[in-house]
This record gives structure tokens, sequence and C-alpha cells, in this order.
């Protein structure tokens, strides 16, 4: 009998390898039976010149299959990253956290909103509607928005007591919604049954916040709404302020006024001035809820270093002189405000500033910081740091003795014999081109953060390789390895074709 070939049922155009059934008997060199044996042995065998199948060589395993091919690859991406990660000096699994090791826990921030809602807050004067409907639309809003982590509370002042008898009227504070884990349905409909009623004992109510917080290593922010001083002195609420700063529990107490005379906002400053808080003269709804949002999500910010005030003057020969740390200070509309910080040879000056806005101003405005040498020579000025807050504008700035270009001369207790690094003397001068919105008192100035830091200096290499500065080889090094394992693996696949069109 004339054996058949098998029929290719293969892969591609029939070049490929397939598998061959003879239709004849068990004289067929192909084998006679279909079974899946013979159809499975049929995978490796080939066409001979007169019809005849023949077994292919096996080498290895190269020809059997992709999955030998698809593991060397594996093998050598892992070795190369492997040598990759030794040759870069970096673990190889740096992210993953060590076995055993428990997640750090936080305490959560907590924030108490204390409410005026004595009876002045009736007048209707913000955009038609009266202060206490805007307080609460703000509220409701702020509470929707509240962050998942932050413990929020609510208390009130001069909201239940209606008399005219003023020992009981200045008791009048109470805690609408404790601190803790906000229910928001719950906290809403607590802030709709309320209506402007009696006294105003602010001062007694920052006291009843206080013990509304408790202590912990946590921040601490009193958020104070009010239309209007104290009626109920004493306890003074500024002195009451001064109280809880020298407790040293991280409280800080931001007040907002609805009312915009002389009195209550001198008497708000000196409360937020007290503690390291904000005042803000509110005007809108909209102002006025924006701003709670803020200091709300400011609560998340843990700050360990309390700003030490300091007074800059206008001239560089009499500016105080900053070590590293941080400094508040007040600087006024369109004013310009000096200090002194020493740098040594081989140190790198980094300052940062930041002026709050606590009232309306102008929205052509801008804050700039120079480092200036004694002379007045500017060394280098500050770049906005682009934040989208609109109750703060900051800037900051990089400076080392290495970037002078000769105009900076060392400090005169500095000589050849000393073994002291000479130091320069560089003058922080911080700018801004404020105005205050018609209506708006200019004084007291804006509030401002500065911080100092003196860090060694790392310059960049000259010539640093097409402007890549101290990345130019860490790029190189890894470009070389990639390059090095795209080399190796195309030859072993070249290799590999080659022994396979071979056999």
């Amino acid at each position: 009998m004339i054996p058949r070939a098998c029929p290719t049922i293969g892969v591609g155009s029939g070049r490929g390898i397939g598998v061959r059934a003879s239709q004849g008997g068990g004289g067929s060199p192909c084998g006679a039976s279909a079974t899946d044996d013979n159809a499975a042995r049929c995978v490796h065998r080939r066409r001979a010149p007169g019809g005849n199948c023949r077994t292919r060589p096996r080498i290895g395993r190269v020809t059997t299959g992709r999955r030998p091919q698809t593991r060397l690859g594996s093998l050598l991406a892992a070795v190369a990253i492997t040598g990759a990660s030794l040759l870069l000096g970096l673990p190889a699994h740096a992210d993953e956290p060590s076995a055993g090791a428990a997640p750090a826990t936080k305490e959560a921030p907590r924030v108490d909103l204390v409410l005026d809602v004595s009876g002045s807050m009736r007048e209707a004067d913000i955009q038609g509607k009266s202060r206490i409907a805007v307080a609460q639309q703000s509220l409701n809003e702020v509470i929707d928005a509240l962050p998942a982590e932050t413990e929020f509370g609510i208390r009130t002042l001069g909201a239940n007591y209606p008399g005219n008898d003023k020992a009981q009227g200045c008791q009048d504070t109470k805690q609408l919604y404790p601190v803790g884990k906000t229910n928001k349905v719950e906290a809403k409909t607590a802030v709709a049954t309320l209506r402007p009623t009696g006294w105003t004992p602010i001062g007694l109510a920052l006291r009843g916040a206080a013990q509304d917080l408790g202590k912990g290593e946590t921040t601490r922010r009193v958020v104070l709404i009010t239309d209007g001083e104290d009626t109920c002195t004493p306890p003074d609420p500024c002195d009451v302020a001064r109280e809880l700063a020298s407790q040293g529990i991280h409280l800080v107490v931001d007040t907002l006024g609805l009312a915009h005379d002389d009195k209550t906002r001198q008497q708000l400053l000196c409360i937020a001035n007290a503690t390291g808080g904000t005042y803000t003269d509110v005007r809108t709804q909209e102002q006025l809820t924006d701003k709670v949002k803020q200091l709300v999500d400011r609560s998340n910010d843990t700050y360990t270093v309390t700003p030490v005030k300091t007074t800059g003057t206008d001239k560089c020969e009499s500016a105080p002189v900053l070590a590293p740390g941080v400094y508040t200070d007040r600087e006024k509309f369109s004013e310009h405000r000096v200090y002194k910080v020493p740098v040594k040879s081989g140190q790198e000056l980094r300052a940062s500033v930041s002026v709050a806005l606590d009232r309306p101003v102008a929205r052509d405005y801008g804050v700039l910081l120079q480092a200036t040498s004694a002379t007045g020579q500017e060394l280098v000025r500050g770049t906005d740091a682009g934040s989208s807050r609109t109750d703060v504008v900051s800037t900051g700035l990089r400076w080392s003795t290495d970037d002078s270009k000769g105009y900076v001369t060392a400090s005169p207790t500095a000589t050849k014999d000393s073994k002291e690094k000479p130091e320069t003397t560089v003058c922080l001068v911080v700018s801004n081109s404020l105005a205050p919105q018609a209506g708006v008192l200019a004084d007291p100035g804006l509030p401002l953060e500065l911080t100092v830091d003196l860090a060694s200096a790392s310059p960049a290499p000259e010539g640093a390789a097409m402007g890549l500065g101290r990345g130019w080889i860490l790029l190189l090094t890894l470009t070389l390895a990639g390059l090095a394992f795209g080399l190796v693996f195309g030859w072993i696949a070249r290799w590999r074709i080659a022994v396979w069109r071979e056999n």
C-alpha cells in the first residue's frame, strides 16, 4: 500500500509543525491508527523526500515549545534587575514593610467650632440674610465636606437663656455636638435648631472648648465665629487665650468676625495672636464657608515647632539676626521687612515665608522674598510656592556661599588665622504688594511666618552633562545596564533560532 502523507493540522501557512494521521493500515510509516498517542508522536516528525515521516532530532529542550524560552527570559530579567539594584546601591524591595512591623498609629486631629448665637445674630446685613442664617448655611456645607479622619464638634454661646439676668446669661455656653466622629445628619439637625437668643460669653466658651477637645498629642483647633465683643467680662477672652497658650496643649484659636467695628476686631485679633491662630474679617457667606473649610483642613497639619516672635526692620544694618528656626512677625501693606542670617562657607541657606490674608485684599497681590548682600546686591529671589490656597501667599528660596559671584564678603570677625569657616551675612527681605479692599482696615499688619534653615551645600559638578545636574550618573548607569541586558537577550534569541533552523 502506498503510504499517504500525514495531513497537516498546523499553524500559520502550513509550514509549521502539524499533526499528521494516515488513512491507510498499520503499515503506514506515519502509523495506521488515528489514536491520540500516534497523533502526538507526529508532532515531532517531518516529511521526508519520499513522503515518509522522520523524527526531528531534539537538542535538550530548546525545540519542544515556547515555555523554556519564557523561563530563560524571566531568569535573565531577574538577574539584570538584581544586578542593577546592587550596582546602584538600592535594596531590591525598598518599599516593602519589614515583616511584623506594626503600622504607626496617628491620633486624629480635633476641631471644635464655637458659634455665637447671641441676640445680635438676628441682624440681616450679609447679602440680605441674617448673620445666623449665613452661619448655619456655612456650617452645613462644612459638615458635608468634613475629612473622615477629623474629629469635629460644635459649642454654642448665648443660645439658651433669653432673659436680662447678666449673671445667668453669662453662663450660657453649651456643647451642642460632642467632639468625635461626626454623624452629618445629626450635626446638621442640631445646627438647624439654633435661634439668636442671649448674651456673648466668649471667654467662658473658649475655656469650655478647650475642655471639649481633651488632652493628648494631636492638634487641637478652636474656630470662633462671632459678630461682637464679649459682653460678659470677666474673664477677658484675650486673657483666656493667653492662659490656654501657656498650658502647652497644642491649642490654636482662629477667629472669624461677622461685624466690622474696630473694637470687636481688636479683641478677635488679640485672641488669635495669643494662640498662634488667624483672624478673618468675613463679608459674605461664601467667604465664611471657604475659610472654615480651610481651617478644618489645616487641623491635619502637625506643627512641632512653635514660631518665635521677631520684628523685622527696614534696613539690613539694624535687622534682627536669625538662627535656624521658625519665626512670626507682622508686615503692613506694601511694606519691606528685613532679617539677617549668618551663613558659613559650605552651607546652604533655605528660607520660606508665608503671609496670611486675614482680611479681604485686592486680587493683584504678591509676596517677594529676596536674599541680598549687606551692601544691597541681590543674590537670589524666591519663587512662588504655587499653592491654590486663597488665605495665604507663600514663596521660598535657596542660596549657598558657592553661588556667590564675588560680590559677597565674609564677616569681619573671620580672620586668616581663624580655624572657623568665614561667615557671610545674608539679608532676607520680605516684601508685599498687597492692598486692602475698600472699607477694610490696614492696621495691624498681616501675619507672616518665616522659616530659616541651614544645610550642607551640595553643588552640582561643574559642566554637568547636558544640564542634567547630579542625575546624569544614575541615568548613564541605567542606560548601560539596559543596553547590556538587550544585547545578551538578543544574542540568546538569535542563537536559539539558528539552532532550530539547523535541526
